[in-house]
């Protein structure tokens, strides 16, 4: 008589997930009773926890621009520049004040794209009141939701899962086949509090191998061969009320879900294509051989297959994900020491902005882009002051930044005290800000079940609080709106003048980023008669004064290109 593979592997597996596509997954599985709210939801967005791992650097993500010189005198050895050089920091947003202004990393030209289509919001300095800076105390409090004194077995988004949920009406077959979805995936190796509901933690079991291999792995799994046993290896005698029985159902169960969730997860992964879009696999320049290679690109493009599933609603009904990106605890060699924009910590947020912005298109050509929002975390940020080894140490507070068309695009908040003495980046939001915004306004979650069961306080309108300052935080929207007035505060040709016009006409036009700027003359038929304009302008307002003493009078269409910006006015040329 022979146990089943399955109970030999289970002390190895407890707690983990199994591989789709090579990749790691964690499903959070039947006694953790996430899949009741697969059929009381009542929308079908999505969230993704982008996990920056380590404690992200952000003042070298985000730059700021108006105290450039001191930011530059307290990490000189690390700061990224600000002219002079062929790679310098990324001028972000030219119609904000200039106290508020930044820019991005130079590798985070992924990001910029993604900001000035209105896909792309930043919050400055997120933190918790009395932050550590240890790394997993740190983690512990981001995932749990709660404050630097307590210690909940659950997280902020089982405790959502879980308050959306109506128990009588959960039924012990599930999942089922109206219901066949996990309703939390996580990618990687390590389980996270995040998921955790009261008194209960998540299931799941860790298989390696291809997704075929998985999804046909209970066809070679051997059980008992006695006719008088149950195959799987349940005693005959009825044991289901003692703790022996309990116990042994639970590890059934926990097969029988893995089985469950292999097999929907590898179905709806084959019936979806293949992304049309190409994703970053390396980064283009110079770094370490173990830093080159981008992580998130195969989850995010698992990310979407599953979501997609083959198009037509047949993707899962999963409502959220966690992908993970490791490497930010930079106390060492953050940047290389011939060059500040290269190193360790720019390959990650090269990973993270391209694979993004990659992301994000996939979504958009799968029609789902409506569905998804992005958010990063990381457990603390790091100190103002650089320290010998081209590093930076653990700190307190950082940026969130926050991806998808239901953002609301801009930078909240403003730039740091950078001579606050202190030596840390003050907290400007607490992170239970954040979460309780997208609960609200994305996930559509009632703002008192947010106070009392999920966040337990009001931080989505309430007083200022010792460590926070808890006012509304509009980061996500209720509805999918147009971006368009974001996108024209920002990049717009204005109308002509004089039109009609006769010697010249001016032309106004603004950008957000430096770019060339095209701008030809079409004639009624769309023929270009002329080329009014073609060189490279910085990020602002420009007008420019065009002699029009070559052109012929009549009808004729003034067309402006560069980068995002591609416009047109009309124009009449006089006798």
């Amino acid at each position: 008589m022979k146990r089943r593979s399955f109970l030999k592997k289970l002390p190895l597996a407890a707690g983990a997930g199994f591989s789709l596509n090579s990749i790691p997954i964690r499903v959070m599985a039947e006694h953790s009773h996430f899949l009741k709210l697969a059929e009381t939801s009542t929308n079908d967005r999505v969230i993704i926890i982008l996990q920056m791992h380590g404690g992200n650097d952000g003042l070298n993500t985000i730059i700021p621009v108006d105290q450039y010189e001191l930011y530059y005198s307290r990490r000189a050895n690390i700061a990224i520049p600000a002219k002079n050089s062929v790679r310098k920091y990324i001028p972000l947003d030219s119609t904000m004040p200039l106290a508020d202004q930044v820019g991005l990393h130079p590798d985070m030209l992924g990001a910029k794209d993604l900001y000035d289509r209105g896909r792309m919001a930043i919050v400055q300095g997120v933190s918790y009141p009395n932050n550590n800076g240890s790394h997993f105390r740190g983690r512990d409090i981001w995932h749990m939701g709660g404050g630097p004194d307590d210690y909940y077995s659950s997280g902020w988004v089982g405790r959502y899962l879980q308050s959306c949920i109506a128990p009588e009406i959960y039924p012990d077959d599930f999942p089922n086949a109206d219901n066949p979805d996990p309703l939390a995936i996580e990618l990687g190796s390590d389980v996270s509090l995040v998921f955790h509901q009261e008194g209960n933690i998540p299931t799941s079991i860790s298989l390696a191998g291809t997704p075929e291999t998985f999804a046909n792995l209970v066809d070679t799994l051997e059980g008992f061969d006695d006719e008088l046993i149950d195959p799987r290896g349940k005693p005959p005698t009825n044991l289901d009320n003692t703790p022996y029985g309990k116990e042994l159902n639970w590890i059934l169960g926990l097969e029988d879900k893995s089985v469950d969730y292999a097999t929907r997860l590898y179905e709806v992964y084959s019936a979806s294509s293949e992304t049309s879009v190409t994703y970053p696999e390396n980064y283009p320049f110079n770094a370490p051989v173990s830093s080159l290679r981008n992580p998130l690109t195969s989850q995010l493009q698992l990310i979407a297959r599953l979501l997609d599933g083959g198009g037509a609603g047949q993707g899962v009904k999963t409502k959220v994900f966690l992908a993970r990106i490791g490497g930010f605890d930079t106390h060492a060699e953050q940047v290389e020491s011939y060059d500040p924009t290269m190193g360790a910590h720019a390959t990650k947020l090269f990973h993270i902005s391209s694979a993004m912005q990659a992301f994000q298109a996939d979504l958009r050509a799968r029609g789902l882009e409506d569905r998804v929002l992005t958010i990063t975390t990381s457990e603390f940020g790091r100190r103002i002051d650089s320290n010998g080894s081209f590093g930076t140490d653990h700190g307190t507070g950082g940026p969130m930044m926050l991806f998808g068309k239901g953002v609301r695009p801009g930078v909240f908040g403003t730039n740091q005290d950078l001579n606050n003495g202190r030596g840390n980046v003050d907290m400007q939001y607490d992170y239970r800000q954040v979460y309780a915004n997208i609960l609200k306004d994305w996930m559509q979650v009632d703002e008192s079940v947010i106070q009392n069961d999920i966040l337990f306080g009001n931080f989505i309108d309430g007083p200022k609080e010792e460590g926070g300052n808890y006012e509304p935080l509009p980061v996500t929207v209720e509805q999918i709106t147009s971006t368009e007035g974001f996108f024209n505060d920002r990049f717009n040709l204005n109308d002509l003048y004089p039109n009609p016009a006769k010697d010249f006409v001016n032309i106004n036009f603004k950008i957000n980023t430096e770019n060339n700027v095209k701008i030809m003359l079409l004639n009624a038929d769309g023929k270009q008669v002329a080329t009014l304009m073609d060189e490279r302008r910085s990020a602002g307002d420009h007008d420019v004064k065009i002699d029009l003493s070559n052109i012929k009078p009549g009808f004729y269409i003034c067309k402006i290109e560069s980068g995002l910006l591609k416009q047109t006015k009309k124009l009449i040329v006089s006798n």
